[in-house]
């Protein structure tokens, strides 16, 4: 089902196409959560933590080319919006070209580098086995993770996100029977863990491409009738390699900041996997209103409908930011029972509270953020987005864990002293490199000059400061 969102009330086609991907990513989101729901109870914090400490290596071999997939959706939906269907089936075959060969290529890397990735990151010896076994099952079945999610990004860049909801769902609950029945059942341990999630993303990408060589006009998967659009990859990659560079170095700083998690032993990073699990929980609504938001904002400019990205963008703010109080409201209410599904553990329990009290205090911040970034993935403008998300993350969050967390800070042979507040400075890190960069992006945005940066050269107003 494609859905034209130039036409109609801005607020409602936002709402209506991001309620099916909010679902579809909680879904996602909810079998990681059950699969450290079990971990946690059935094989102990050491095992919890193994899988939290794969978590930024994983997204970190992946980001670029989910990026990338990003910048797809985005010339989709600008192809789609001006009605030129002959080159949106070229860069729909383009992009799963693309996402095939990178699965390959990320397999590769990530087998033969784990271990050493691993120490790179400080990773408490006692953790090492059960991480690298954990990380080398998840990565061998990447080619199924990019299939399937090249899908979702096609069918999103067409309007569609009721669609791959039905895969997401399929996969969630096969990969909660497939835990309980390779963990509790079988005592497969925690490579029972990563291979049912392999097996349950790769039937949804079986089920997804039977049905879309069923039931789909636009889009056929059928590798050998596959053709390559040299000038639609150039667009893809300008659009979409600053957005996968910007998730790249995102995931590194992931892996940066959980080096520092790492040197305060597996309570904390038991404790920061659980609360970080409720926190990527927590966000995505805002990530998810972000992307509706592009997706209606390329195929409006597409259609040269500057006005309705203006009023889309107001909408999105006041959806997000409601559900974002309410989330933050909840979980600092129940943030105690919430550590508790996945260990009984009082140390990491209360280790874990602290984080999401001081977190989830700032879920404004991260929404504004994110929202604001979501109108210029939509226009095409990702270059400017990833310098700021650098900025914010490597020049402010890092720096600050660091600072905050440590006694005493190395900085090119000089020592400095540091504030000392154990792990607890390396939370309030995070808000306030979400602080400095929703600032940043906001004041880019008034500029006006992601109008310039489009795929589609559509009449629209010339860049000038949007008040």
């Amino acid at each position: 089902m494609m859905n034209d969102l130039t036409q109609g009330s801005e607020g409602r086609n936002i709402f209506r196409f991001a309620v099916p991907m909010l679902v579809g990513h909680m879904f996602q989101q909810l079998y990681t959560f059950v699969d450290q729901i079990i971990v946690g109870r059935f094989l102990g914090k050491e095992a919890l933590a193994s899988v939290g400490a794969s978590f930024p290596v994983i997204f970190t071999l992946i980001a670029l080319i989910i990026g990338i997939a990003t910048g797809g959706t985005i010339v989709i939906s600008q192809f789609f919006g001006a009605k030129k269907f002959t080159k949106v089936k070229r860069a729909i075959d383009t992009i799963f070209i693309i996402m095939g060969i990178s699965a390959v290529l990320m397999t590769v890397v990530g087998i033969t580098f784990s271990e050493q990735i691993f120490r790179l990151m400080n990773l408490p010896e006692e953790l090492m086995p059960t991480a690298n076994a954990y990380f080398t099952i998840y990565v061998s079945g990447l080619v199924v993770f990019f299939g399937y999610n090249g899908v979702a990004s096609v069918l999103r860049g067409l309007g569609d996100s009721v669609t791959p909801l039905y895969f997401m769902i399929l996969a969630t609950f096969l990969n909660i029977g497939l835990d309980l029945l390779f963990i509790v059942k079988l005592g497969w341990g925690i490579e029972g863990a990563a291979l049912a999630t392999i097996i349950a993303q790769g039937t949804a990408f079986i089920v997804a491409v039977i049905y879309l060589n069923s039931n789909h006009e636009l889009i056929k998967f059928n590798i050998r009738e596959f053709s390559f659009d040299y000038e639609i990859f150039k667009q893809t990659l300008r659009i979409g390699l600053p957005t996968g560079l910007q998730h790249t170095f995102v995931a590194l700083g992931m892996m940066a900041l959980m080096g520092i998690v790492n040197g305060f032993g597996t309570d904390v990073v038991a404790a920061y996997t659980a609360a970080g699990r409720l926190d990527s929980l927590a966000i995505i609504p805002s990530m998810v209103f972000s992307q509706a938001l592009s997706t209606f904002v390329g195929q409006n400019i597409g259609a040269g409908k500057i006005e309705r990205v203006r009023r889309g963008l107001s909408r999105t703010l006041l959806m997000a930011s409601a559900v974002a109080v309410g989330i933050t409201v909840l979980i600092v209410i129940f943030k105690y029972p919430l550590m508790g599904l996945f260990t009984q553990d009082q140390t990491v329990i209360n280790i874990g509270g602290e984080y999401l009290t001081i977190v989830t205090a700032f879920y404004l911040l991260f929404t504004g953020m994110f929202v604001f970034s979501g109108v210029m993935r939509g226009a095409g403008d990702t270059i400017v987005p990833m310098f700021l998300t650098l900025f914010s993350l490597w020049i402010i969050r890092i720096p600050v864990a660091v600072f905050l967390s440590q006694e005493t800070v190395e900085i090119f042979g000089f020592t400095i002293k540091g504030i000392g507040m154990g792990e607890s400075g390396i939370w309030w890190s995070i808000p306030a490199g979400w602080g400095i960069g929703m600032i940043l992006t906001i004041i880019y945005y008034r500029t006006g000059k992601w109008k310039t940066k489009t795929v589609v050269k559509a009449k629209v107003e010339p860049a000038t400061v949007t008040r």
